[in-house]
């Protein structure tokens, strides 16, 4: 090809596919493709790509959101008026501006559903304190609180140690869990707060841990949630953040929530 000539674009080798140039532009289009063998295939593999564009994404634009796309539509630049009927590339080019818009609003809305997803399911304040005693406990196996089980008295000092900490009174039986064995007591620290953990084990899912921390978020009923695999009951009064953790499954999780919920607040 001589160098007098410019590559055409995609844009200029499909308007002239459609009849869209004038006699002067597509003379040139013409002459460029006949005496270079690339362009020649380019224009080719452009003629072949009028495929039914419409009917294959029907189901889509009936899904689009329509008064959001007219809005858009209308906003375009409106193309130079032509005599005669629109080129059949030309309604393929509006299809295809129409389905991007679309897409484009569809993906606002979508964004915009799931913020609002986000607003309802949003997690209570207290829910950062939980991940964190989450993965902790996630770490515990069966080894890790092996031992023979301490007796009232040890369970009942080890209890009292934490009680200053967090203004409680607790007690052997106030925090027992039926058929689980109670392991220990131990004061941890969160975000600069007293954080009580008392690791239980049951026999046949392994680890389980009660665990409080001081809160002014004031009194949330129970609730349930997953994290790490394991299930938790959590709830709240008006001074401190309650939850139980561990693998038990969701209903007998909720009964031994409930029960230790209403012995504590006794």
């Amino acid at each position: 090809m001589t160098k007098k000539h410019t590559i055409p674009s995609d844009e200029e080798l499909t308007a002239f596919i459609d009849g869209e140039l004038t006699a002067e532009e597509a003379a040139r289009i013409e002459a460029i493709v006949n005496e270079d063998e690339s362009t020649a295939e380019r224009l080719e593999f452009l003629a072949r790509a009028n495929l039914p564009f419409e009917q294959a994404f029907a189901p889509l634009l009936a899904e689009a959101p329509r008064q959001k796309l007219e809005v858009m539509l209308a906003a375009m630049p409106a193309s130079p008026a032509r005599s005669g009927p629109a080129p059949a590339f030309a309604t393929r080019r509006r299809f295809l501006g129409a389905l991007a818009a679309s897409l484009v609003a569809g993906i606002a809305i979508d964004r915009a559903v799931i913020g609002i997803g986000k607003g309802f399911s949003a997690k209570d304040e207290n829910s950062e304190w939980r991940a964190v005693v989450a993965d902790y406990i996630s770490l515990y196996t069966a080894e890790t609180l092996a031992g023979p089980v301490p007796g009232r008295e040890d369970q009942a000092a080890q209890l009292a140690s934490l009680d200053e900490k967090l203004g409680l009174s607790l007690s052997p039986e106030a925090v027992s869990l039926p058929g689980i064995d109670f392991k220990r007591a131990l004061l941890l620290q969160y975000d600069g707060k007293a954080l009580a953990q008392i690791a239980y084990l049951d026999p046949e899912t392994g680890p389980m841990a009660l665990c409080i921390v001081k809160s002014d978020k004031g009194p949330k009923a129970p609730d349930l949630e997953s994290r790490k695999g394991m299930n938790v009951v959590y709830w709240s009064n008006a001074t401190h953040a309650f939850m139980l953790i561990g693998r038990i499954p969701v209903d007998r999780m909720k009964e031994l929530g409930e029960d230790v919920r209403r012995r504590l607040s006794a």
